[in-house]
């Protein structure tokens, strides 16, 4: 069948980092759900979060199931993580929602959806193919921290060591572009968007806020205040002016969404527009910091650091595109 063809079609799981010993299992892994226990080293993962399969691929591992979220890249992973993918043909298992199927015709070992924001029925059915791990309890959905994400995968796959070595290479990133630009320190910032003809932007808990903040930048209480218990959140447009901070950095998943950003009329009202400290962020880079994953927050940081650098600068001639 066709499955059965893309099952055979996707590269079994490969580690360019093996195990740190065979001894770690079985591992707990306590979850908002419960608790799941892997029995021994995994050779045959899904990923069915939203970025997981970056942070499974810079672990040297090779999904066999992804999730294509949006993007349309091939094997739903993209620009950024093409170099770890490699040949490796990962297997599409659902578009918004799961191909239960898919999945369990993958015959898989373990199930990673820490960034699913999957809910506890989707965790029973998933768990009756594989054990499953889901997002912690402490974060809101789709709000689990990059450094967070890496550790839990990493003690899944039993790379614990590695996954303090891939951390370490991040923050070490962080750590030079705070030295290079002192001028992020204290800055507020919004990471905002144009959903349904409503503005709104991300709270601190979200993975783009929260690279922003290591970058320097502050994120307004206000922002947690008005999202509540989601990632997230939205005004009308007259009210698009809580907004307004030292720099807002404005996203969408198109080019025509980031157009419409540019006419909206009440945006003019903004000092941060008339004062030349927006930066409207590429598509492919906006994708990147939705992931702040290990392998995306690079080429964010590599894109989208000169652009902040620009908006920040207090000349509002600078031209920050």
């Amino acid at each position: 069948t066709t499955a059965t063809s893309a099952a055979n079609t996707a590269t079994a799981t490969t580690t360019a980092h093996t195990p740190d010993t065979e001894a770690a299992f079985p591992v707990v892994i306590k979850h908002k759900y419960g608790e799941t226990t892997i029995p021994a080293a995994p050779t045959r993962v899904v990923s069915v979060g939203y970025s997981e399969q970056d942070t499974i691929l810079a672990f040297g591992v090779k999904p066999l199931g992804v999730r294509e979220w949006y993007g349309g890249y091939p094997h739903a992973v993209w620009p950024w993580a093409q170099d770890e993918l490699g040949d490796a043909e990962p297997r599409i298992i659902g578009s918004g929602e799961l191909d239960m199927e898919a999945i369990a015709t993958l015959d898989p070992d373990l199930i990673l959806g820490i960034t699913s924001g999957m809910t506890e029925d989707e965790y029973r059915l998933l768990s009756q193919i594989a054990p499953t791990v889901p997002q912690p309890g402490e974060f809101v959905d789709y709000g689990v921290p990059w450094r967070e994400e890496v550790r839990i995968i990493g003690r899944a796959l039993g790379m614990d060591d590695r996954a303090e070595e891939i951390i370490a290479d991040v923050e070490a990133q962080f750590a030079r572009v705070r030295e290079e630009h002192p001028e992020f320190a204290g800055k507020t910032a919004a990471v905002a968007f144009y959903f349904n003809d409503q503005p709104g932007a991300y709270s601190s808990q979200d993975t783009r806020s929260r690279l922003m903040t290591e970058l320097g930048f502050v994120i307004p209480e206000q922002f947690d205040q008005i999202a509540g218990d989601l990632f997230y959140f939205t005004v009308s447009a007259e009210q698009m002016s809580v907004l307004d901070t030292d720099v807002i950095a404005w996203l969408a998943s198109t080019d025509q969404g980031l157009a419409t950003i540019r006419q909206l009329p009440l945006r003019s009202q903004l000092r941060a527009s008339a004062e030349g400290r927006e930066v409207f962020v590429d598509v492919v880079v906006g994708g990147a910091f939705g992931f702040s994953s290990p392998l995306s927050i690079p080429y964010v940081l590599e894109h989208l650091v000169p652009k902040l650098a620009a908006a920040v600068d207090g000349d509002p001639a600078t031209p920050v595109d």
